[in-house]
């Protein structure tokens, strides 16, 4: 692990790098080299098949120290005086010692696109000292065959105990001005259209990206957010991310555009502060994962190797859902989640709902509810999502309130037990909702009651919302101390053994290897942004190389009307997706939590495509990823854990396409029914997006097929195995 190429050795000796280290990948297509400048800063370069993915950049922080403990000194006295000192943790470091190791498991997750997964690696740990300070810290990189992690570890120290991070100063130098697919550096929404540029035109378009939102907070015309993808000129996919983000800010990019380096920028709290820290500590891990095929990085189990092992040591209660729910008829306005027009204020405990008057248009009522556990129950469906049950909706939003919802308590119109013994005896489970409003902490003082509460009448998953500005003020959605929430939510309800799909949290990280109870999050612009204008057509072409990089996504798919205005003339929004593209996003959009999103009576009228949702599974033995080029197009081929049977789905972009594909990954020697969802020919998201042909194929693994897709359109394909001929007796 210590051959250094030409081109490596030239770049060290014109940087004048000393102590250098080298690290190859266990399949030796990656090289990464670790080295000080002449200052003692440490620095990295990382290559792929000879070619430069990052140049040498700079690791290290910026640090605050807070009292005389942080800097290691022990006289209360002078802890009291509330020294703070700012302070570099970025060079005059010596190395002090580096050990190599390798490591290869496999492991099963509990739900996923694979039943086993691979950990392979080659490892490099470097041991720094700060000469002036005598603090330690340590580099540990991890070199997979589909990439580079790497953190910073604080052991145990005389001089270093406690300190607050200014800033962290790692840096992703860029070998080229690549094509990026990004969404604005925001500290509180992640929910943006993707934006497809060049590095260097950030800057120039960024005021056009920041569309409006809830909650917003932008902080640089060069700042993007991590899952960033980017394509170099000589066809490289290079992703930038990070994993395992346990107790510490989420991290965005700045970009320097001069010099084509990114450098990390945490997402502050109310105070400016980016993170406490209290050796012994670890960061999360900075991912950087590199192909030249846009399938590896769609098939990357990276970010979860770069997770602990599973947390849950029981998890037979942890169960994949195929759900449908009281929510679409709200987002376009339909429906509404409040039960009353008569109080514009509402104060738990006072307010008496029994003597308001009903507004006629409260969706979440027992009779409605009881209409989609019919329909659950009727197409196989397992859960019912009911979003609006609970009082409070009236004012829920944008007054600053603490005490905004308690979680236990139904409007008039909701039976909350005659529902449970109802979906108990249709054999259907339901899914309770949890809005926050964003005031965290009144949700940590209901969280107790409120999951016992959800176990007392039979639900076993949740959707949380955090919408709006984050109560305590000042602090943002991404900030140390509001992840460190999240994450309680998560691990508090796994002591109920509840199910969490968290929306407007923070975005996943691999988190789901170790909470695996974690089955989904939304943390992107999802399906209800059709309902607010529409998203661009190419924009599920993207979330899959960026947005799912870190865990599946609760997308909401299956909507089959996508004239909003029939369901509320006031909605003039369009929905921009064919049908046909619909049922391709229950593969391509990866989720052990995939909702039929649309409502029943939409359904009923496109009874023959509606099959294949009802049909398609969601979990998964094997995926082979077929196609893939970011923003233009994605095919994938599943097959279904338990019962092997074969799914495909297939989605494009702005553009019309003929995707050619091979067969060769169904079993050898079966033969197939296919049968295959696809647009028609004059089908287009915008004119014409319900026209959509169903035809069967008999097929095997020598089969090849050639289908055309429609702008903004796909194809879905599920595989039957012929049944083998009885031999005569």
């Amino acid at each position: 692990m210590r051959r250094f190429s030409l081109v490596t050795l030239l770049m060290l000796c014109f940087l004048g790098l000393a102590n250098a280290q080298d690290l190859k990948s266990p399949n030796g297509k990656f090289t990464m080299t670790f080295a000080l400048l002449g200052n003692g800063s440490p620095t990295y370069t990382l290559t792929y098949k000879g070619k430069q993915v990052i140049k040498p950049s700079k690791l290290g922080f910026e640090l605050i120290t807070k009292g005389a403990a942080a800097s290691g000194g022990s006289d209360a006295n002078m802890d009291q005086k509330a020294v703070n000192l700012q302070s570099s943790l970025h060079n005059n470091f010596t190395l002090v010692s580096n050990q190599t190791t390798n490591f290869d498991e496999t492991w099963a997750p509990v739900w996923g696109e694979v039943k086993t997964i691979r950990n392979h690696y080659n490892e490099l740990a470097v041991t720094l000292n700060q000469k002036g300070t005598d603090r330690q810290m340590l580099v540990r990189f991890r070199l997979f065959d589909d990439g580079l992690g790497f953190r910073y570890e604080f052991p145990t120290q005389k001089n270093l105990t406690y300190f607050v991070i200014k800033e962290e100063r790692t840096q992703f130098g860029m070998a080229g001005d690549h094509t990026a697919f990004w969404i604005p550096g925001d500290y509180d929404t992640q929910e943006y259209d993707y934006t497809t540029s060049k590095l260097s035109e950030i800057r120039g378009i960024m005021a056009k990206a920041v569309t409006s939102n809830l909650s917003q907070t932008t902080f640089s015309p060069t700042g993007v957010q991590t899952s960033l993808l980017m394509k170099s000129a000589d066809g490289l996919y290079i992703n930038l991310h990070e994993a395992a983000l346990i107790d510490y800010p989420v991290m965005h990019l700045n970009l320097d555009d001069k010099n084509m380096v990114f450098e990390s920028w945490l997402t502050p709290d109310a105070v400016g502060d980016k993170g406490y820290m209290q050796v012994p500590r670890s960061t999360p891990w900075r991912t950087v994962i590199v192909s030249d095929d846009a399938r590896d990085i769609l098939a990357s189990k990276m970010t979860y190797n770069l997770n602990e092992p599973s947390k849950i040591k029981e998890t037979s209660w942890i169960k994949p859902t195929k759900y449908v729910g009281v929510w679409w008829e709200m987002i376009t306005g339909k429906s509404t989640w409040s039960y009353t027009n008569d109080y514009p204020s509402v104060q738990l405990g006072i307010s008496d709902y029994t003597k308001a008057k009903p507004n006629g248009t409260h969706g979440a009522n027992t009779a409605n509810v009881k209409k989609y556990i019919d329909f659950a129950a009727k197409h196989g469906f397992d859960a019912v999502l009911v979003e609006g049950w609970n009082i409070g909706w009236e004012d829920w939003f944008g007054n600053s309130k603490d005490y905004v919802f308690d979680f236990v308590t139904p409007y008039p119109d909701f039976d909350v037990k005659g529902i449970a013994t109802y979906a108990k005896s249709k054999g259907v489970k339901m899914i309770m909702h949890h809005e926050t409003s964003s005031s965290v902490r009144n949700y940590e003082r209901h969280m107790d009651k409120a999951y016992q509460f959800m176990k007392d009448n039979g639900y076993d998953a949740v959707k949380s919302g955090y919408v709006g500005n984050i109560l305590p003020r000042g602090e943002n959605h991404y900030s140390q101390w509001i992840v460190n929430h999240y994450q309680h939510a998560i691990e508090k309800a796994a002591d109920y053994q509840i199910m969490v799909n968290a929306h407007e949290a923070v975005r996943p990280t691999g988190i789901a290897r170790t909470y695996p109870n974690l089955i989904g999050n939304e943390s992107a612009r999802g399906t209800e942004y059709q309902s607010f204008g529409g998203s661009k057509p190419n924009h599920v072409a993207v979330l899959p190389f960026t947005r799912l990089i870190g865990g599946p996504m609760d997308y909401t798919p299956g909507i089959f009307e996508m004239d909003l205005s029939k369901l509320n003339p006031g909605n003039n929004s369009h929905v921009n997706s064919t049908i046909a593209n619909q049922l391709a996003l229950y593969l391509t959009m990866y989720s052990p939590l995939q909702m039929a999103a649309d409502l029943p009576e939409n359904y009923d009228r496109f009874l023959d495509a509606f099959q294949f949702i009802k049909d398609v599974a969601v979990d998964w033995d094997d995926s082979k990823y077929l196609e893939a080029e970011p923003g233009e197009y994605i095919t994938v081929a599943r097959k279904a854990k338990g019962t092997g049977q074969w799914f495909l789905g297939s989605v494009g972009g702005n553009n019309a396409r003929t995707s050619n594909i091979k067969l060769d990954f169904l079993d050898k020697g079966k033969k197939y029914v296919a049968t295959i969802y696809a647009d028609a020919k004059n089908a287009h998201y915008k004119t014409n997006p319900q026209a959509y042909t169903i035809r069967k194929v008999n097929v095997t693994s020598k089969s090849k097929l050639s289908q055309f897709v429609a702008p903004g359109g796909g194809y879905a394909i599920s595989f039957v195995e012929v049944d083998k001929p009885k031999p005569n007796r």
